[in-house]
């Protein structure tokens, strides 16, 4: 069986670790829900649980990493954690930051939009930068 996350990168790389990269969502999710990344896990794995510990304490203090970025730098009403795998059976978390006017608020970013997206106008690469410094 063939995964999209093995064999591309899943997003805009921000960086490539030997254990994790960490991708910036683009298209049309990106730009409906700016500063949306996801840590991917570089080799395959279903479930957070097929990682040994010291893995698992890594990823997670990536995920921690990413957030506090986020929160920093941009200051939304909530940021959502999602590890489903529900369609791409390899394990990455997405990271995304919410604003109460967003296009989907309160609810998740996969149901109905209930509004138009506002603009939000975000410095993507300098995101990117801080999200590098944090993680380096």
């Amino acid at each position: 069986m063939s995964c999209v996350l093995c064999e591309g990168d899943g997003g805009h790389v921000v960086l490539r670790t030997p254990k994790f990269r960490v991708v910036r969502v683009e298209g049309d999710e990106g730009a409906r829900f700016p500063g949306f990344y996801r840590l991917i896990w570089n080799a395959h794995a279903a479930e957070f649980s097929d990682l040994g510990r010291e893995d698992r304490l890594l990823c997670m203090d990536a995920v921690a990493a990413i957030e506090a970025v986020l929160r920093q730098q941009l200051q939304p009403t909530k940021i959502n954690l999602a590890a489903l795998g529900n369609v791409v059976p390899h394990l990455h978390w997405h990271i995304i930051p919410r604003w109460a006017d967003d296009s989907h608020f309160p609810a998740p970013i996969w149901a109905t939009a209930v509004r138009d997206v506002p603009s939000r106008p975000i410095d993507l690469a300098a995101l990117d930068a801080a999200v590098v410094a944090a993680l380096g």
